[in-house]
């Protein structure tokens, strides 16, 4: 080999080097120092000073509803979902409950954008009341129908007439919001169509929010989940997974969607008479199915329940739901057809005392009547704290003769969440560094948590949060580094915010042993009793009963404000307090009870 060839070998431009022992090929000067690599001090000052992102559950964590999520780097924050929840029987006389926006309000200014993963009231209802408090400038991302649903929640009295900038989405849509943001929307399967998970990337790493999801291999619509993006996000690398835990404690696989068509056709095929059948008024696969059946059987079917006639016209009309052409009827010609011929579709499957079901089921629909021979079809389980509600009604139409199908082995309901092997596949999937469950009561958090570590998750990267929590991300740890505000916004009616635990527990005592009214007449000059002290009861004692221990109460306030009079003591507020003093501890020693004690005093 000549020396110029040999030279072309040591520089690479020929065929591989053949290092021989007595070469007198010396290697240059630059391959000698190229082992030796020259470190900026930036670039330690860099390493050393990671980017930090921040995620904030202000809902949706030890509970099931009012689903939100804040994710904030440096001056920016985008909002996942902002849902409610119903409230439990403790909660007397409230509607609604929705997260505590206190946090939002302070930093309303970072806000860039809401973005909705799907239609459920879980995760939409509480928007009219956000917008309440953040700019109308701040536009909100979503599917088509999950935009239109959120839309018709600001046609209740209380909430701005001008809307927000709605922009739709679809699969793959990635979005650019602010100067650090990008959201893309990845298909999901779930109980509602245009169901998405989100992929959050900033300078500080990669964010994968589920949303809710199961894995349907066979959905209604032809619409799958989008598989092979979810993989692609895994390989490129997810620094934190957030995933719908609902399901947590369930082995297996949740059943597909399809198979409730089946289950509903053989209902149909038995069923005789009418038939009543109650769903999620946002379950529009539902709704497809239960459409397509009457249709095969030559049933009219007949809606009630304003959230179901809010949905029928929305989805309908943007193309969800095909309903062929002759099949709907009203509420008033039902009557006019054979009972055969009948399917009326109704809410009320979580016994809602209002809901056009338990109308029906309590004798108090103003239409619908329950006959012998009426078929009941509850395609819903009810959710947790709604147990007692929901069989009350199911005892109730039991009561009337009809059929009642309500049981989960009878087919008619799915769950639109995933079990424990769709949980372990999306884990696999997305192969994240750090894993924090969402969506569920505390006992579903720890369950899942449970399943990832199965999947191969290290267990002290796997985060259980609270609401409020304020958890650190980077690319190379997550962490919980301190809180927020969070917590629970109660509404009555057009009042948000103003029912606090003083009137809640005033409400209770009022339910629990009722109110005692105690009524006095002052003189305005002397301040002396003209009259009274009068005492009216209601939800306390039947006062013809108890008349003796009202008239012995009513003469121990006497004596005690004669002690007063006596002093010279006229201010009102005195007077009140001994009265409710008085009362209060005459009542208990008497017959145990602590009813509310309101003095009213009267001056002439």
């Amino acid at each position: 080999m000549s020396i110029k060839n040999q030279q072309k070998e040591v520089h690479g431009k020929g065929p591989a080097v053949r290092r021989e022992k007595n070469t007198d090929i010396k290697k240059p000067k630059t391959e000698e120092v190229s082992a030796v690599k020259v470190v900026d001090s930036s670039e330690v000052v860099k390493a050393k000073k990671e980017e930090k992102m921040y995620v904030i559950p202000l809902g949706g964590l030890d509970e099931v509803g009012k689903n939100m999520t804040l994710v904030q780097y440096r001056d920016e924050i985008i909002i996942l979902d902002a849902g409610l929840t119903f409230p439990d029987d403790e909660l007397l006389g409230i509607d609604l409950v929705i997260p505590d926006f206190s946090y939002i309000e302070s930093n309303k200014n970072k806000i860039k954008g809401l973005f909705i993963t799907h239609g459920h009231e879980d995760h939409i209802g509480g928007i009219p009341y956000l917008y309440n408090k953040i700019d109308k400038s701040v536009p909100m991302y979503g599917g088509k129908l999950t935009l239109a649903l959120a839309k018709s929640k600001f046609d209740n009295p209380g909430f701005s007439k001008v809307l927000p900038k709605m922009k739709e989405i679809k699969g793959r849509s990635k979005i650019k919001v602010g100067k650090y943001f990008t959201v893309e929307f990845i298909k999901v399967t779930h109980s509602i169509a245009d169901a998405y998970a989100l992929a959050i990337t900033t300078p500080a790493g990669v964010i994968v929010h589920t949303g809710d999801f199961k894995i349907d291999l066979t959905p209604v619509d032809g619409v799958g989940v989008d598989f092979s993006r979810l993989a692609q996000l895994g390989d490129q690398g997810v620094d934190l997974l957030l995933s719908d835990s609902t399901n947590s404690e369930v082995e297996g696989f949740t059943p597909s969607e399809k198979s409730v068509g089946e289950a509903f056709r053989q209902e149909f095929e038995k069923a005789k008479g009418r038939i009543i059948a109650a769903s999620f008024a946002s379950h529009i696969h539902r709704l497809q199915q239960i459409i397509d059946v009457a249709h095969q059987y030559k049933r009219k079917i007949a809606i009630d329940g304003r959230s179901m006639v809010r949905v029928f016209e929305i989805a309908s009309k943007l193309g969800y739901l095909k309903i062929p052409e002759g099949l709907m009827v009203s509420l008033h010609e039902v009557g006019k057809l054979k009972e055969d011929k009948v399917v009326i579709l109704c809410t009320g499957t979580q016994g809602e005392p209002l809901a056009a079901l338990s109308r029906i089921a309590k004798d108090m629909h103003k239409h619908i009547k329950l006959r012998k021979g009426d078929t009941v079809i509850i395609s819903a389980t009810p959710i947790p704290g709604n147990e007692r509600a929901v069989y009350n009604n199911i005892n109730n139409l039991l009561k009337h003769d009809a059929e009642v199908v309500f049981r989960k082995i009878a087919g008619i309901h799915v769950s639109g969440h995933a079990s424990k092997d769709e949980q372990k596949l999306m884990l696999n999937l997305i192969k994240p560094r750090h894993f924090m469950p969402v969506h569920g009561e505390y006992k579903m958090l720890k369950a899942h948590k449970q399943t990832a570590i199965e999947t191969g998750v290290v267990e002290k990267k796997i985060l259980i949060a609270v609401n409020g929590s304020k958890i650190e991300v980077t690319k190379s740890y997550a962490k919980i580094a301190g809180k927020v505000s969070a917590g629970a916004i109660l509404v009555d009616g057009l009042g948000v915010g103003d029912i606090g635990n003083i009137v809640l527990r005033d409400r209770q005592q009022l339910g629990q042993d009722g109110v005692v009214i105690v009524v006095l007449t002052i003189s305005k000059e002397t301040g002396m009793i003209l009259a009274g002290p009068d005492i009216v009861t209601r939800g306390f004692v039947y006062s013809r009963e108890s008349e003796k221990m009202i008239n012995e109460a009513a003469l121990c306030i006497k004596e005690k404000l004669k002690s007063y009079e006596e002093k010279k003591i006229t201010e009102w507020a005195a007077l009140k307090t001994v009265t409710k003093d008085v009362a209060s501890k005459y009542f208990y020693d008497k017959i145990q009870r602590n009813p509310v004690i309101l003095p009213i005093i009267m001056e002439v």
